[in-house]
């Protein structure tokens, strides 16, 4: 068994000017794009996490609150918030913050599960997190309700249409 690491080992923020190309016909950036940055960051938690190779397994729920427009400043930022024996979730927030009223919004959160692989793909052991804030301690506390939700899931029939 590995020793356990604060989550706030793994804590991660980017950030980013919005610009002209990263929006669409509403002034307001891709959601793709957003799905694209989350999906960057989350690798990036789970690999200084696992201090190996990580693959994205699932993006569990992504919320949109609210747009980021052209011209703010969004802040992606997460941290590895439970694992299991080879997988962690990601904990991803996204937030803007427009520098003419000083508003700073949510806009986005995410819970990704990302697994640990070696050079062969194959999933290898990683470390298990606690909490240190209240924050992350409400996370923690949380995530056996999704770790369930997630198996379900996964035991669902699938259909095609």
């Amino acid at each position: 068994m590995l020793e356990a690491v604060p989550m706030s080992h793994s804590r991660t923020v980017q950030t980013r000017l919005v610009l002209p190309p990263d929006t669409n016909h509403m002034n307001s950036i891709f959601g793709g794009k957003v799905l694209a940055y989350i999906d960057e960051i989350a690798a990036i938690i789970s690999m200084k996490h696992a201090k190996m190779e990580t693959v994205t397994a699932s993006f569990d729920s992504v919320d949109f609150f609210s747009p980021i427009r052209s011209g703010e400043i969004m802040e992606v930022e997460g941290l590895v918030s439970a694992t299991g024996r080879t997988s962690m979730e990601v904990y991803i927030r996204v937030s803007s913050l427009n520098i003419e009223t000083k508003e700073r919004k949510l806009t986005t959160e995410s819970f990704v599960t990302m697994v640990a692989v070696d050079g062969e793909g194959k999933p290898q052991l990683v470390a298990p997190v606690y909490a240190e804030t209240e924050e992350e301690k409400r996370l923690f506390e949380s995530s056996p309700q999704r770790r369930a939700h997630r198996k379900a899931k996964r035991e669902m029939p699938h259909s095609f249409f």
